[in-house]
């Protein structure tokens, strides 16, 4: 009996590989002789690069970079292989070096936040002869388009009178009115031949009611003025785009994510933008390892009506469902509207707390809930096994 174990990380608690390690202790109690493969995955945002470097043999990268408010600190990204000797795919988590997380509350501020930093980390992987970038663009502390991110790379921003603007530190999405063009002789050579796909789980546009400045600007700190000023300061440098590039990236789906870093990754790297477990999916090649799977088993820490919207249960089963193999999801807690996951393909979900307990024990003790609550699950296979017989 062949078994695909492939969980997305139980945020908080334990990491998507722990989690697969888990199941699989649980598993074996029923089905000691199985063949069990374990997938840690993710969906794009936090926990990824730590997943993609766990689900292929990669190895972390340490780099000393800008957080948001220009202080240097360390943040890692992961080198993956395709197969042959060398690393020659980077994924990078834009929250590990431009995080809201890395911002404390009362200094948030989006008008001079930078995401100079997540330049910084693709430098490094460029550097490293990476020649494809998996980048996710969650948790953003930023506004400033990716202009930040573009001058690391080697873009120059340039005023009215010519003169380069320093976005790196203090200028962030305040300061792309002072652009009047750019300059992007000096980018970074190996950017030209590197494919970059980005993880995007948003629609948002540019600008507008429902862009980068409206819908997220809020949370990263900006009053209702400053929104309208960064709104303002976005179309503006759209503009700016349209003129260095030929061609507007405002409308585009997506090029708001991450406080218009979406657009910058479009216009300076040429971006794809994609379902972030749709990248993992093709990561891991989880398709060719589904092939002779009775069962697949999946799990994330929430399993509730968010769910359905595309996170990573609804990816694997997905991809079970084309093979038409069962899928059974583990989680941490069930929430509401979690039946939506049904008709995406779980056949069926389980939570693994039975019993009352605060949330500190829950996640003090995961591991042992998710390899019993793992156990519970195969022997109820074990029974539609045996009725199925009768």
């Amino acid at each position: 009996m062949k078994i695909i174990v492939a969980p997305d990380s139980f945020k908080g608690s334990v990491t998507a590989l722990e989690a697969a390690k888990s199941i699989e202790k649980g598993l074996r109690r029923v089905f000691s002789d199985a063949s069990i493969d374990k997938i840690p995955m993710a969906d794009g945002g936090e926990g990824t690069v730590q997943s993609l470097v766990d689900a292929t043999g990669g190895q972390f990268r340490t780099e000393r970079v800008l957080d948001p408010l220009g202080n240097e600190i360390e943040a890692q990204y992961g080198l993956l292989s395709d197969g042959d000797s060398a690393y020659n795919c980077a994924v990078i988590e834009m929250a590990s070096a431009s995080g809201l997380t890395l911002v404390p509350t009362e200094k948030r501020n989006p008008l001079i936040t930078t995401t100079y930093g997540t330049g910084q980390l693709i430098r490094s992987a460029l550097e490293e002869g990476c020649r494809k970038l998996i980048i996710g663009i969650g948790g953003s502390a930023t506004n400033d388009a990716g202009a930040g991110m573009a001058e690391a790379l080697g873009v120059r921003f340039l005023n009215a009178d010519g003169n380069p603007i320093n976005m790196a530190i203090g200028r962030g999405g305040g300061g792309l009115t002072e652009i009047a063009s750019i300059d992007i002789e000096g980018i970074h050579s190996a950017i030209s031949e590197t494919e970059t796909v980005v993880a995007c789980d948003v629609n948002n546009p540019l600008t507008g009611p429902d862009g980068a400045s409206h819908v997220y600007g809020p949370q990263k700190g900006a009053t209702p003025e400053m929104v309208r000023t960064l709104d303002d300061n976005l179309s503006h440098f759209d503009d700016i785009l349209t003129q260095t590039f030929g061609q507007s990236y405002d409308s585009i789906p997506g090029a708001g994510a991450a406080g218009g870093l979406g657009a910058g990754l479009m216009a300076f790297l040429n971006a794809r933008l994609r379902l972030g477990v749709d990248i993992m999916i093709d990561a891991v090649n989880l398709r060719e390892r589904m092939k002779g799977a009775s069962l697949v088993i999946t799990g994330e820490g929430q399993i509730d009506f968010q769910t359905a919207f595309g996170k990573t249960p609804i990816g694997v089963a997905k991809v079970a469902k084309e093979a038409d193999i069962p899928v059974i999801a583990i989680a941490g807690g069930i929430g509401e509207g979690a039946e939506a996951v049904y008709a995406k393909g779980i056949d069926s979900m389980l939570g693994i707390v039975h019993a009352p307990m605060s949330l500190e024990d829950a996640v003090e003790d995961a591991l042992q809930l998710i390899a019993d609550t793992a156990e519970q699950a195969a022997r109820l296979v074990m029974i539609g096994k045996h009725l199925q017989q009768r």
